[in-house]
């Protein structure tokens, strides 16, 4: 691959032994679709003997649409795959680095820290031993890391010599050689960003009775459309997506649009039938050709993704070419699926919680079914981030019944996997969507799960601020079971601020119903 000099960069900083004893830290930054991602998992992945220990990645998202990822989720998920159970893991920041380290003070592992947004959300991540080495990737320049000891790795355009010889391992020699001009000027035309060099390459290698300079007509007519942007990074990108996006069939096209507009970071083929609204012989079809054309990447495990800033043309792309309605039902159906499989889930695993029936629009054509509480309890730990992510699309949309139904039945996930960390602010968001809702019933619910996760994190008085609210509720409504219920829990945080008398008051309380 290109970038020989920045490959031998990083195997110097890995062999250096001058260090101070703490893992050997490289910051690989530069603008979007320059290929700091590319390089730092080629890299990672070439001197993968020499970290016996483990191989660690986190997309930490500083750049995606959605928010950048919290690091102790990150760290969560770091201890997570080195065996600890996740009822083991702490809740606090804190707590879950210290773990952390002390698991990784011994080992030799190698750690890709993609698209960090700032050092204060990376420096948690960093492991503790002298035989690791953590890349990390960013938009930013990250001062904070070099002031630490990092070193860095600036990455520039590819030379034009690069930019042809990426050209040729797709298109080969021969059709180089036989439009070397046309060729230079389409290296030209995408700046030597191996981004928007990928996707026109594509697009030729698929259509091999393409001249090039058609392409480069393209392009060429393309940034004279967005002259006004034309000193910003993202113009030949985006030049060279709409081109590619240009090339689909129609219901190719529809597809990349609606498929854009799913919650979370990852989907699969069920999401995907229930976007586009097709068969899944269909959707898989659709899929597939997105792939070839390095307009969607397919991840492990039968899951796709969208590059971020394929995923914003894509969107842009859904605001200009699809109607209001359209949109909105694409994306319902999306929430409709994750609802229905969330409870599904749920009502597996605690067969005893009173859920009623979701409200769904689209009930899904394909349901998953759950055998196993712990294959469901699996699935919603595997999802854990789509179904918050459509929860919180829910909630801004103002689709709140949706976006209490997804915050609710997350509930075993929390009560047997922990993530303390994460779940205050679902919890939140529950109760935001139940008060919108003008649902005391909900309102109530999500305070007492607000509560729990409060006391969980060690802010008692919050947490009794929260018991208090519902308590009141409860009392309106009169449900004495609960009321009891959450007498017990006010009474236990009262206990554990060392208030005891007040303790034994509650308590009895709770006990005379």
């Amino acid at each position: 691959m290109e970038r020989d000099e920045e490959l031998a960069l990083l195997d110097s900083v890995h062999s250096d032994d001058r260090g101070s004893g703490v893992a050997k830290v490289v910051v690989v930054s530069g603008p979007a679709g320059i290929g700091k991602t590319a390089l730092a998992l080629h890299w990672a992945h070439r001197e993968r003997h020499a970290f016996p220990d483990g191989h660690l990645y986190a997309d930490l998202r500083g750049h995606a649409a959605g928010d950048p990822v919290e690091s102790a989720e990150v760290l969560g998920q770091f201890v997570r795959s080195f065996g600890i159970s996740p009822e083991h893991v702490p809740a606090s920041l804190a707590e879950r680095a210290a773990l952390y380290r002390s698991i990784v003070s011994e080992r030799r592992v190698v750690i890709v820290l993609d698209d960090a947004l700032s050092a204060a959300q990376v420096s948690p991540l960093l492991p503790a031993s002298a035989g690791s080495v953590a890349i990390v990737t960013s938009r930013w320049r990250l001062a904070g890391l070099f002031m630490r000891g990092a070193q860095g790795v600036q990455l520039e355009r590819l030379t034009r010599e690069g930019a042809m010889d990426l050209l040729r391992r797709t298109l080969g020699d021969a059709r180089i050689d036989r439009e070397r001009d046309a060729a230079g000027e389409l290296v030209e035309l995408c700046s030597g960003f191996p981004l928007a060099l990928c996707v026109a390459a594509a697009r030729l290698a698929t259509r091999p009775g393409w001249d090039l300079a058609e392409m480069v007509d393209a392009l060429r007519n393309e940034r004279q459309r967005l002259n006004a942007l034309c000193v910003e990074e993202e113009v030949t990108m985006r030049a060279a997506l709409t081109l590619s996006y240009r090339a689909l069939s129609a219901t190719e096209a529809r597809a990349y649009r609606l498929l854009a507009l799913s919650p979370g970071t990852t989907f699969d083929i069920r999401v995907a039938v229930a976007v586009i609204d097709l068969p899944r012989a269909g959707a898989q079809r659709l899929l597939d050709v997105l792939v070839d054309a390095n307009l969607l990447d397919d991840a492990p495990g039968g899951r796709y993704r969208f590059h971020d800033l394929t995923l914003l043309h894509a969107r842009d792309m859904a605001e200009h070419d699809e109607a209001p309605a359209t949109r909105d039902q694409a994306l319902r159906r999306a929430l409709d699926l994750y609802t229905h499989t969330s409870f599904a889930a749920s009502r597996v695993i605690l067969p005893y919680r009173r859920l009623p029936a979701p409200e769904l629009e689209h009930p899904p054509a394909e349901p998953l079914v759950f055998a196993r509480p712990t294959q469901a309890l699996d699935w919603l730990e595997h999802e854990f981030g789509n179904v918050r992510a459509a929860a919180r699309t829910a909630f801004d949309r103002g689709w709140f019944r949706t976006a209490v139904e997804l915050v609710d039945a997350l509930w075993p996930l929390f009560l047997y996997r922990g993530h303390h960390a994460e779940r205050l602010e679902v919890d939140r968001l529950g109760l935001a969507a139940a008060r919108a809702c003008s649902d005391p019933t909900a309102e109530a619910k999500m305070l007492n799960r607000t509560g729990l996760a409060l006391l969980s994190l060690g802010r008692l008085e919050e947490a009794a601020n929260d018991f208090r609210q519902a308590l009141l509720l409860w009392r309106r409504a009169g449900d004495r079971q609960r009321v009891a219920g959450t007498l017990r829990r006010l009474g236990l945080v009262e206990k554990d601020l060392g208030r005891l008398d007040r303790a034994i008051t509650l308590f009895g309380e709770a006990l005379d119903g």
